[in-house]
């Protein structure tokens, strides 16, 4: 496998590059702050094909595949992490899922606002008491013949209280566990029922929008149903292992951050008349940095590549998210102690690293999730999709 850029991909690299450098980089400080979600961020993301990533041109896509956009979502990461989210909300979430389990009607109403970044996306599944154990959610959708009625709520949703569209993850047919979810595609717009509540107080992430999802006897209509009735799981599955993929990309390029931050600051830095680069101990944490970065980003490629030639991927996605979470945690963790008390003021990004780098380790399946997912492929206990 070369993963050495083709020159299409190098443009799209410099273009994606260009942006974060134009686009986000100015408002980053102050969005943290702010705890403010740029929707224009989006909106111009969208304008330059930066949402369409593995979807059809006839539907808005941008021709371009896995490879492309693991190039693109990893400079654009390495500015601001919040920011890779927006790819896998809109594109690898609802999008690329509703292109391949749903009707032709449903692509075409619902596929091209959200890679053109008109209509911002989501995906919902998680509850309150359900994280990791998916199959375990109560959120209820009664059949009532033309329409579902839902009643239940969600937690710790991605763009929740921002999105048009979302997929949304509920119970069909109560005590069947995995075999009785369904997945519903809700225009959160023009859906009555929904309360949408907006979660602050996080430790990171914070320009990202977090919410809770409340449904009191909302309607959503039968044709809203993606794909058939109680085969919500695989379909949720099917799409996780996409879009863990933006987690991969994210962790990896927050991983290079860290290094480059450090190996910068490790050359400004001066102690007992030397750049403390020159001391062997923080040539040491800089060696083990990049050992671990240059790791991350190969799991991450090899990962697309499969995703690129349709190939079983589920073992080599879950290896890519865990080892780039523990990458980015572990570089973002010694580059706060290299930059010294300096890394702890807020005039620097080392607290912002920190607290991004450590939701990798929870969101869309815990570490330990992934490390059971690695060992049973690889015992044979389960197939590698």
């Amino acid at each position: 496998m070369d993963f050495s850029l083709a020159d299409e991909q190098r443009m799209v690299q410099e273009m994606a590059r260009d942006f974060a450098e134009k686009e986000i980089a100015p408002y980053v400080e102050e969005d943290e702050e702010n705890h403010y979600y740029r929707r224009e961020i989006l909106t111009k993301m969208g304008e330059l094909g930066l949402l369409g990533w593995s979807i059809p041109e006839e539907y808005g896509g941008n021709g371009m595949g896995w490879l492309e956009a693991v190039t693109a979502l990893y400079e654009i990461s390495k500015v601001h992490t919040s920011w890779r989210l927006s790819v896998s909300g809109n594109c690898w979430g609802p999008a690329l899922t509703i292109n391949e389990w749903g009707t032709e009607e449903q692509k075409q109403k619902y596929i091209p606002g959200l890679v053109s970044g008109k209509h911002v996306g989501s995906f919902a599944m998680t509850e309150a008491d359900t994280g990791s154990d998916v199959a375990g959610m109560k959120t209820f959708a009664e059949d009532k013949g033309d329409h579902f009625l839902v009643n239940g709520s969600k937690m710790w949703i991605s763009g929740g209280h921002t999105c048009d569209v979302g997929l949304l993850y509920v119970v069909t047919e109560k005590g069947a566990g995995a075999k009785g979810l369904s997945c519903l595609i809700v225009d959160y717009n023009h859906t009555p029922g929904v309360t949408r509540i907006p979660i602050l107080k996080k430790v990171g992430m914070w320009p990202a929008p977090t919410s809770e999802l409340v449904f009191e006897n909302a309607v959503i209509p039968k044709e809203n149903l993606l794909g058939p009735v109680n085969k919500g799981f695989p379909i949720c599955m099917w799409m996780l292992n996409n879009t863990r993929m933006g987690c991969a990309i994210g962790a990896a390029a927050l991983s290079a951050a860290c290094l480059e931050g450090a190996v910068q600051y490790a050359q400004e830095r001066t102690q007992f008349g030397r750049q403390i680069g020159q001391y062997q101990m923080i040539q040491q944490q800089i060696a083990e940095m990049k050992l671990e970065d240059e790791a991350a980003k190969y799991l991450v490629y090899h990962a697309a590549w499969l995703k690129e030639k349709k190939l079983p991927s589920q073992q080599a996605t879950s290896l890519a998210k865990l080892f780039s979470c523990n990458a980015a945690v572990h570089a973002a963790n010694v580059a706060m102690k290299l930059y010294g008390s300096y890394g702890y003021s807020t005039e620097y990004p080392c607290g912002r690293w920190l607290r991004d780098a450590k939701q990798f380790e929870t969101l869309e399946g815990t570490s330990n999730i992934h490390m059971q997912i690695i060992a049973k492929i690889e015992l044979g206990y389960q197939p590698n999709r």
